[in-house]
C-alpha cells in the first residue's frame, strides 16, 4: 500500500496529511460485482491486446462520467455522454489502436455497432453500454476485427486481479506499463484503471479511465464525488498542454457490498484512487525523465493558484531546463508573470526541491544547491504572498524522446 493525499489534505501536497491507503496490485475487479477482459482483436497494427471490456454485474448499475471539453470530440464521446446521462450503465467497452475521432457519420455508426455487439453478447440493451476508443485520430475503426473481438472479450470475462490487469493492458497505446489502483472503505472498495502517456492536458487530462465501486450509491452521489475527485487530480495533470478528443472517465457502482458510505468518506477514497492513477500517468508520460509537482501557495484564490501552477507546468522553457537538470528559476518567474493572479513581483519566492532559489523576486540561495539529477521527483513551490489559497499541477520534463516518439506516431 502507498499513502496518497486525499482531497482533505489540500490538493497536490506530496506529503499526506489525511491519508487513504492505496494499492496498485488490483484495478477494476477489486470491487465486488465486476468482471473484465482484455483480448487481442487486431485493432492495433503493432499487435498485442487491444480490446477491453468491463461489466457491472450488479445488483445495481449506477454510473457517472466526465468527458473531454475539446469541441472536436470523438464519436464514442458523443455516444457515451448520452448513455451516462441516464444514470445507469451495465458495461464499458474500450479499444486501443484507433481513436474513432473525426470520422463522420460512419465513425458514429461504428461506435453504435460496437455497443450493439456488446449488448448482444451480454443480453442487455446497447443504451447500457459506454464505448471508449484511443489511438490515432482520423481513421475508421477496422470493424471486421471489432466484430470478431467483442464476442471473444465477452467469452473471456472473469473476476479477479488478472482479469483487471488484462483489461488495463489492452487499453495501452504509447503507455509502457498498465495503470491500476484500488482503495478500501468500511466494507466497500473503489478500483480503477487508466491509460495515457501523451496529449495529457485538462480538462480532462487526456486519458481513458474506468473506475468501479461496490458501494451502494445513486448516480447523483457518484457524479458529485467524481467531479470533486477529477477536479483535484486528473484536471491538474498536465503533461504537454495538448488536449485530446477522447478523454473519458467512467465511474460505475454495483452496490454488491450492500454498504452505503458517507459521501465524504467515499469521495476521499475515490480521490485517492484517482490521484494514484494520475501520478502513474505522469510517471509514464512519453519520454519523461522527471516528475514535476508545481505548487503555488499564498494565492488570493484557489483558481489563481491553479492558474499560476499551470502556467509554469506548461512552460516548455522550464520543462526543458528540468530535463537538462538546470534549476532555472527565471523561467518560473517568467511564466508566473503571464497570469492574471494577484501578486507583487517584488515579493515572489520560488523554492525548488527545498532550496529557495528566488527570494522577494530576486536572487535567493545559490541554485547550485539544487540537484535535479539525484531523483525523478522535482518539487517547485511558488509563494505569491497574497492570501491563503494553494493548488498543485503535476507535469513532467520535455525530452528528446518525447519529440522522437511524437514525430513518428502515425507512421
Amino acid at each position: 500500500m502507498t499513502e496518497i493525499p486525499s482531497a482533505a489534505a489540500g490538493p497536490g501536497d506530496r506529503g499526506p496529511v489525511h491519508t487513504v491507503p492505496v494499492s496498485t496490485e488490483a484495478g477494476v475487479c477489486a470491487a465486488a460485482g465486476f468482471t473484465a477482459a482484455g483480448v487481442e482483436a487486431g485493432v492495433k497494427k503493432s499487435g498485442g491486446t487491444d480490446l477491453a471490456l468491463v461489466v457491472n454485474n450488479g445488483p445495481e448499475h449506477a454510473v457517472a462520467a466526465q468527458f473531454t471539453s475539446n469541441r472536436v470530440a470523438a464519436a464514442p464521446v458523443h455516444w457515451s455522454r448520452e448513455v451516462a446521462r441516464q444514470g445507469n450503465a451495465r458495461a464499458v467497452v474500450l479499444n486501443s489502436g484507433g481513436a474513432n475521432a473525426c470520422t463522420g457519420p460512419e465513425g458514429f455508426q461504428n461506435t453504435h455497432t460496437t455497443a450493439e455487439l456488446v449488448a448482444q453478447g451480454l443480453g442487455i440493451g446497447a443504451g447500457d453500454v459506454l464505448v471508449c476508443s484511443t489511438g490515432l485520430i482520423g481513421e475508421q475503426l477496422p470493424m471486421d476485427v471489432v466484430r470478431r473481438g467483442v464476442p471473444e472479450a465477452v467469452a473471456a470475462l472473469a473476476a479477479g486481479q488478472q482479469a483487471g490487469l488484462s483489461a488495463a493492458t489492452a487499453i495501452m497505446t504509447t503507455d509502457t506499463v498498465p495503470k491500476q489502483a484500488c482503495a478500501g472503505g468500511s466494507g466497500w472498495t473503489v478500483g480503477g484503471m487508466a491509460k495515457g502517456a501523451g496529449m495529457l492536458a485538462p480538462g480532462l487530462a487526456t486519458m481513458l479511465v474506468v473506475l468501479t465501486t461496490d458501494a451502494l450509491l445513486p448516480a447523483d452521489s457518484l457524479s458529485a464525488a467524481l467531479g470533486q475527485a477529477c477536479r483535484v487530480t486528473f484536471n491538474r495533470t498536465d503533461s504537454d498542454g495538448c488536449m485530446s478528443t477522447n478523454d473519458t472517465v467512467v465511474l460505475m457502482a454495483s452496490g454488491a457490498s450492500g454498504r452505503v458510505p458517507e459521501q465524504e468518506e467515499f469521495t476521499r477514497a475515490l480521490t485517492a484512487v484517482c490521484h494514484s492513477l494520475a501520478q502513474q500517468l505522469i510517471t509514464d508520460a512519453e519520454g519523461a525523465a522527471h516528475d514535476i509537482a508545481v505548487t503555488t501557495v499564498g494565492a488570493a484564490t484557489e483558481t489563481e493558484a491553479e492558474d499560476v501552477s499551470r502556467a509554469v507546468a506548461r512552460s516548455n522553457l522550464f520543462k526543458t531546463a528540468v530535463f537538462g537538470n538546470d534549476p532555472n528559476w527565471g523561467r518560473v518567474l517568467s511564466a508566473v508573470g503571464t497570469t492574471q493572479a494577484q501578486f507583487d513581483p517584488d515579493r515572489l519566492d520560488v523554492t525548488i526541491n527545498g532550496v529557495t532559489v528566488c527570494r522577494n523576486g530576486a536572487i535567493g540561495d545559490p541554485r547550485e544547491g539544487v540537484d535535479l539529477a539525484a531523483s525523478r521527483a522535482v518539487d517547485v513551490e511558488i509563494d505569491l504572498k497574497t492570501g491563503d489559497a494553494r493548488a498543485t499541477v503535476w507535469t513532467n520534463d520535455l525530452t528528446h524522446d518525447y519529440v522522437e516518439e511524437n514525430s513518428a506516431y502515425s507512421s
